[in-house]
């Protein structure tokens, strides 16, 4: 998980540009490296991962261009075969986004790569400017104009809040070229459905997220894994732990009141036989992590930052009590096989559209979370649900079979892995809960009481009236929304809108984003 900066022929001071990348040094503290080329500044924050010498270290670059890439690309290894006339400097994954580049531009890049991505390319000859992010949008990008017109770009928009104006997110699947942005892989998009029965549906799912997995396990540094005993993460778990050749190390968080999935994640690890560790937190904790988690995440949205808490400080353990650098989780499956509440989706139709709604979306919620909890830490986030390949396939199924209609969501993804010994059916087959709630019900309880608290009605109505976008409805949501306004003041923007399931849908219009309000939670918090 690394981090870059990069102005457009600016006049920028040395100490404004100084501060913009030091702002962003706990996504790379290995190495820094910064510069001019060409009446550009840039800079980059390295986390060494893969060739952790000196060689990695970036930008790279040739006698026609230079790049900067905050990214894993899984298919170098064949890509670095194809183009073997060129002069690698290093054992990096990153560097062959050059002989790509100058084989066939931008283009041939982005059609090319295989991964989670972010990068600036410079052409060294014509001067022009090129920038993407990967189809998920899994590593940040966030491109500003300057208050002289020109471009910037950073991996987090704290980096660009000083110098620039306009700051948003760059869209995944896109690239930048000549002042455009266009798209390459819209995974939001239309799909022709498959024509495959349900066997060979649930195996396409099987091979998929199993060599999503196992392209992820590829690094110089140690790996770990977070698991909650959810369904997504211990499938996660599972699937690695087959494919290692000792106990992978997995790690699981709950409250010191009233943890829930504690005792699942427990249950897998005993199973697959990993390394498992147990990281307990407190009201304290909670309540004491809410100002550096909005600082990392640039939201102010309520689901985002409840499920923040929780893996914030289990990073923060990690980071502090072990030697990993890598970490796998899984976000994605949610947003493509569904939630709780796309139970009362009324059509498959429906089903699908909301699909497509939140997998465009992924980026300013879930993705944002996983990013920036993990790399406030110097660590680095793999999300093998986001495979492309395997988001392509899962979209492209008929959506009627992906409603619950089994009596139990994500039903085909649990039909994938019944065969192989992958999980106990208790495991496989347990009901939904949102990690925020499981870590313990306690810990958005304490967030909600203490906000309660802190704002009287009067307050409360008189503070909401100082936002006119997205005005905060609960005390709980205009606490966030100050804390962010501290740091981020009028950059409220940088989200669209408070996730929240589907209001239009029968037992979905409701006030707060925890399944837990809906009918179907049934024995998800137990």
């Amino acid at each position: 998980m690394c981090g870059f900066v990069y102005f457009h022929q600016t006049k920028l001071a040395k100490e404004q540009f100084d501060r913009a990348l030091e702002s962003i040094h706990h996504r790379g503290p290995d190495d820094t490296e910064s510069g001019e080329m060409m009446g550009n500044l840039f800079g980059f924050k390295r986390l060494a991962i893969m060739d952790p010498t000196h060689k990695g270290d970036q930008p790279f670059k040739s006698s026609s261009a230079m790049v900067m890439c905050n990214g894993e690309i899984y298919n170098y290894q064949a890509l670095k075969l194809e183009f073997s006339s060129y002069a690698y400097t290093s054992k990096s994954d990153c560097e062959v986004l050059l002989p790509l580049y100058e084989k066939g531009g931008i283009e041939l890049v982005t059609s090319r790569i295989d991964g989670e991505y972010a990068f600036v390319i410079l052409d060294k000859k014509s001067g022009e400017l090129f920038a993407a992010r990967d189809p998920m949008g899994i590593r940040p990008l966030f491109y500003g104009k300057t208050k002289t017109g020109e471009v910037a770009f950073a991996s987090e928009a704290k980096a660009l809040k000083e110098t620039c104006t306009d700051i948003v997110p760059f869209p995944p699947g896109c690239y930048y070229t000549q002042g455009e942005i266009k798209s390459f892989n819209d995974l939001a998009r239309d799909y022709t459905y498959v024509d495959h029965t349900i066997e060979e549906v649930t195996q396409n799912i099987h091979d998929l997220l199993v060599e999503g997995v196992k392209k992820r396990l590829q690094s110089d540094t140690p790996i770990g894994f977070l698991l909650s005993g959810g369904l997504d993460s211990s499938l996660v778990c599972s699937i690695a732990q087959k494919h290692s050749d000792k106990p992978i190390r997995t790690f699981g968080i709950g409250m010191s009141e009233d943890a829930i999935d504690l005792k699942y994640a427990k249950e897998v690890a005993d199973y697959i036989g990993s390394d498992h560790t147990e990281v307990i937190i407190t009201r304290e904790d909670v309540l004491a992590s809410l100002s550096d988690v909005i600082k990392h995440l640039e939201s102010w949205d309520i689901t985002t930052t409840r499920a923040s808490v929780g893996m914030y400080l289990i990073c923060k353990y990690i980071r502090e009590k072990t030697d990993i650098k890598v970490l796998l989780t899984g976000e994605v499956s949610d947003e493509i096989f569904g939630y709780k509440y796309t139970d009362f989706a009324p059509s498959a139709d429906e089903f699908q559209k909301e699909a497509q709604k939140r997998v465009k979306e992924l980026y300013i919620y879930d993705v944002l979370r996983a990013d920036r909890c993990i790399s406030a830490h110097s660590l680095e986030a793999r999300v093998p649900f986001s495979d492309t390949e395997f988001v392509e396939y899962v979209m492209s199924i008929d959506p009627a079979l992906k409603m619950n209609s089994y009596g139990k969501g994500k039903y085909l993804l649990r039909k994938a892995f019944e065969k192989g010994d992958y999980l106990p059916e208790s495991i496989l087959y347990r009901e939904k809960a949102a990690f925020s709630d499981a870590v313990g019900h306690s810990l958005v309880d304490t967030i909600k009481d203490y906000a309660e608290k802190l704002y009287t009605e009067s307050e409360f109505k008189m503070l909401t009236r100082k936002y006119s976008f997205k005005t905060p409805f609960t005390k709980e949501s205009l606490l966030y929304r100050e804390i962010f306004e501290q740091f981020y003041p009028k950059m409220a923007k940088l989200i669209c809108d408070y996730w929240m399931p589907n209001k239009e849908w029968e037992n979905c219009d409701v006030t707060d984003p925890s399944a837990r309000v809906l009918p179907n939670y049934g024995a998800s918090g137990v």
